[in-house]
């Protein structure tokens, strides 16, 4: 892998590690083992922000999430996330996502997040298969009856053509909605909740059939029955062979016959995909239903 791409993920990850101390360029460029001038060139050049614009992203994204999550003092919050004052946190934040965290705290709205990408996933080198033979870890999980706020595509199937076709935007604004299983969510619709000259591939986020939550323009609302699925888990991975990663899960998923616990697959209900996050391996849920039991 080339080094350059390696100084930024360094940089990338000091970021992630030190958001709530002084992050000077003279700390950064240290990190990259470049000179501060070098080191500037490349983080603008492999993630598309100056480091200055991409500290001040993230620490006001996960400022939003902190006030949408706790009763605080937006003092408080401004000076945990390394702002020098509360007039500049406030500005900043109303630049970024056209409100007033005060008013923010107080009635949460979608808004979009900054979702940083890792250099090293989309520009490393990438192998035809991993080191050593892996294991897949399988649980039932039961989902209940919930709401899905979600965006539809166009004739997208998977991730990077509904990227293409909806923007990077989508999955930030997402983030921003409190959900009952944590975060966004990726899924394949069956024909049942697809509408006319629409993806099948779509991302949204699931929240409680009571949830007031406001939907983004150009969103849609569906709700799904409570439903049991096959979580598949793999093993944690390296940024970089992501795709190997989420192959494994996919042919896992072909072989498997969940007919041994007593299931067959639910095809009337979404399947699911998480983020792929190195640290925790790639995870698919796909519905079932108990052997014998015919839907509704």
């Amino acid at each position: 892998m080339k080094e350059q791409i390696l100084a930024v993920k360094r940089m990338q990850d000091y970021i992630e590690n030190h958001l709530d101390e002084d992050l000077s360029f003279e700390k950064l460029s240290r990190i990259s083992h470049y000179s501060p001038w070098y080191s500037r060139r490349l983080f603008l050049e492999y993630t598309g922000c100056s480091p200055a614009e991409y500290i001040r992203k993230i620490r006001l994204s996960k400022s939003a999430l902190y006030l949408r999550d706790h009763d605080c003092k937006i003092t408080d919050v401004a000076l945990t996330m390394g702002f020098d004052s509360v007039d500049g946190y406030q500005r900043a934040f109303l630049k970024e996502f056209g409100c007033n965290p005060k008013e923010f705290s107080k009635h949460p709205v979608p808004v979009t997040l900054f979702t940083p990408f890792s250099v090293k996933a989309r520009y490393g080198e990438r192998k035809e298969n991993m080191e050593k033979t892996r294991s897949i870890f399988l649980s039932v999980i039961q989902k209940p009856e919930r709401k899905i706020i979600m965006k539809r595509g166009i004739h997208a199937t998977d991730y990077f053509e509904y990227g293409n076709e909806v923007g990077c935007d989508v999955w930030g604004l997402l983030t921003s909605i409190k959900s009952i299983s944590g975060e966004p969510v990726c899924m394949w619709l069956p024909n049942k909740y697809r509408k006319p000259n629409t993806s099948e591939y779509v991302q949204g986020v699931e929240v409680a059939l009571d949830d007031p939550v406001e939907v983004p323009e150009g969103f849609d609302v569906i709700t799904l029955p409570a439903c049991e699925y096959l979580m598949f888990q793999g093993e944690p991975f390296e940024e970089e062979d992501y795709e190997i990663a989420i192959s494994e899960i996919w042919e896992a998923e072909k072989k498997y016959q969940p007919e041994v616990l007593g299931y067959v697959w639910n095809t009337d209900e979404p399947r699911i995909q998480l983020e792929s996050i190195g640290t925790r391996g790639y995870i698919e849920l796909l519905p079932i239903k108990k052997n014998g039991i015919t839907n509704q």
